[in-house]
């Protein structure tokens, strides 16, 4: 049997971390991960189903690989569209052979072995497409066990925990992925050291809601000694980072344990979606009192604090006061990254029943208002660190410079520096900051 599959991963960190755990299972398993659809056995996709343009992105995605398979080749869909909107990929990507959930990838090694199989296919393959397998096999895997894990360079994410328990009027999250869970500290750690041991330098931890870790088994602050743990317990770990906290939920604890141990960068991923007392409170977010003790306490034990957060342009009822309080916000709180989104509308959320929506014209003008003004703010902040040194994490190298990342810049949404040397990957180098862009630096590396 022919085993070479291509995968596609869309969305977020999240599913980045899915995608590491299927090609790993994949490979125990005996299938071979090639770079091109054309090489493949097997197409797989990953997709997001979180807004309408990645659902969009997803079905457009797998139309295209669907219209170019030749017949001897298998298309699966998997992840978050299937988890809700599995009947719009029957209806609209009909060249699709399978599906897969996004908690029940385990079972994609049986399907695989069923599509190429001589067995006639079930009518409905939305619903028997588990047909048959073992029950333990349909469990979210991520969050039962530890994963097997790829290592594709010197950082990987760590999925914590899956879905989310948080009212967010506007998000479909908790539909797609259900309740929260997280996974066993146990299972973090031996992951996290089979990815160090594996060459990973820097451990991302995601979830939909990172700072509500244990909550499920009745642990209110477990977050903090978690982190505690990753950093006495997994040997050669350079850098852990933290990303998608909730506004309310970032404890001192757990702020004392960011600001103890330097394997912890000075970095947070918070989104807050807007700054409004109205607006918030039409969202079903924490309330601005609450975001802004926290941006105190955090930035006052750790002076250096990189700042990432995210915001919703033209939530309905927004008004051009409302609107301007978040441009003031973004004024008065500086912060280093920034990500605005425009309102999308979903189908089974309470805010898609909201009135006064804001047109789609308005939103946009919006949207790259903030965005503007958040690229001022963000050269700003990067000028002020010309002529300082920072510690590079080299990612690649090419035509006699390097591309790396300050412990300011996530992976993949933030910035990055460029070096003016060729520098092996996966080492942290000494850079002197020559340069700065609205989201780039350019640096001289220090040491041969």
């Amino acid at each position: 049997m022919k085993t070479n599959y291509y995968l596609l991963t869309l969305g977020c960190a999240k599913n980045v971390a899915d995608s590491d755990g299927i090609g790993a299972l994949l490979d125990e398993y005996g299938y071979t991960a090639v770079g091109k659809p054309h090489d493949a056995d097997i197409l797989i996709v990953n997709t997001c189903g979180f807004l309408q343009a990645s659902r969009k992105e997803a079905l457009h995605a797998l139309r295209e690989l669907g219209d170019a398979k030749r017949a001897d080749q298998v298309l699966i869909a998997a992840g978050c569209l299937i988890s809700r909107y599995g009947q719009i990929v029957q209806r609209e990507a009909p060249q699709v052979d399978g599906v897969i959930d996004a908690g029940k990838w385990l079972a994609l090694p049986r399907l695989i072995q069923f599509l190429q199989s001589d067995e006639e296919a079930p009518h409905d393959w939305l619903t028997s497409a588990y047909a048959g397998l073992p029950l333990e096999q349909l469990a979210a895997r991520s969050i039962v066990e530890p994963m097997p894990r790829l290592a594709h360079g010197p950082s990987a994410y760590l999925k914590i925990a899956d879905g989310c328990d948080r009212p967010c009027a506007f998000c479909i999250i908790p539909a797609i992925k259900g309740a929260h869970r997280s996974k066993p500290a146990d299972a973090i750690i031996d992951e996290a050291r089979d990815l160090v041991a594996h060459g990973v330098q820097e451990i991302v931890l995601v979830a939909q809601d990172t700072t509500a870790y244990g909550w499920d088994g009745g642990q209110r602050d477990a977050l903090a000694p978690l982190l505690a743990r990753l950093c006495t317990e997994v040997d050669g770990l350079t850098w852990l980072r933290l990303m998608y906290a909730y506004p309310g939920h970032v404890t001192p604890r757990l702020i004392e344990t960011m600001a103890r141990y330097p394997q912890v960068v000075h970095y947070l991923d918070v989104p807050l979606q807007h700054a409004h007392p109205e607006t918030l409170k039409r969202m079903k977010r924490p309330n601005q009192p609450v975001t802004e003790k926290m941006l105190d306490d955090l930035r006052a034990a750790m002076p250096d604090l990189a700042l990432r957060t995210t915001f919703i342009a033209g939530f309905p009822g927004e008004t051009d006061d409302e609107f301007e309080t978040l441009l003031e916000f973004l004024e008065a709180q500086r912060f280093d990254r920034v990500g605005v989104f425009e309102f999308s509308r979903e189908e089974g959320t309470p805010a898609a029943a909201y009135a006064n929506p804001v047109p789609s014209r308005i939103k946009k003008e919006r949207r790259e208002q903030a965005m503007e003004r958040q690229q001022k703010i963000s050269l700003e902040k990067n000028r002020a660190f010309v002529g300082r040194t920072l510690a590079v994490l080299i990612e690649g190298m090419g035509d006699g410079v390097s591309i790396g990342r300050t412990y300011r810049d996530a992976p993949e949404v933030d910035g990055i520096v460029i070096v003016s040397r060729e520098l092996v990957p996966g080492i942290s180098a000494p850079v002197r900051i020559t340069g700065a862009l609205e989201y780039d630096l350019t640096g001289d590396a220090l040491e041969k």
